[in-house]
């Protein structure tokens, strides 16, 4: 039986750990071959949708637990380069799941190490506004979620059937 959650921290973190599972069982649903498959020519591909929700776990957990964070510290590009410059290189199946297991890793220890009493204070989002860094936890698990049904769609378009949907059927 899993440990009680017993801080607003571990409520979501539970709930990226859900979701970046979810990523990693559509990634694995498709096969290899299918890697640079895009649904239209303006779309990204498989492997370019995985090294999004990689960098837009790594570059927010990186910001979000800096005690000096601020999303405005420097342009967007650049944070992007200094949390997840390594990550664009990254191709073939095996090694992109590889990234969105360990990118998860280090993101959820970024996070515990920081603290519950951090992500209560306040960030500069990138609209300039200011919120709690644990709001805006929450904004990166809902914008990986929405990547996670786009890769879901990619799965059902390619002729599989998606993890959450042999999930649930209980396949």
């Amino acid at each position: 039986m899993a440990a009680p959650l017993t801080t607003l921290l571990d409520e979501a973190l539970e709930s990226w750990i859900f979701t970046r599972d979810g990523v990693i069982a559509e990634a694995e649903a498709i096969p290899e071959s299918q890697y640079d498959w895009r649904p239209s020519p303006s779309s990204r591909s498989v492997t370019e949708l995985i090294r999004h929700i990689t960098e837009s776990g790594l570059m927010p957990a990186g910001e979000l637990t800096r005690p000096d964070g601020d999303f405005h510290r420097r342009p967007y590009p650049e944070l992007l380069a200094e949390y997840a410059g390594h990550v664009n290189g990254v191709s073939g199946k095996a090694a992109l799941i590889g990234l969105l297991r360990d990118s998860h890793a280090h993101g959820l220890k970024k996070f515990r190490e920081a603290g519950e009493l951090l992500l209560l204070q306040t960030i500069r989002r990138f609209d300039g506004i200011r919120g709690t860094r644990l709001a805006w936890l929450y904004h990166m698990v809902d914008h990986e979620s929405y990547h996670r049904g786009q890769l879901a769609l990619y799965v059902r378009l390619l002729g599989h059937v998606p993890a959450l949907t042999r999930l649930i059927h209980g396949g």
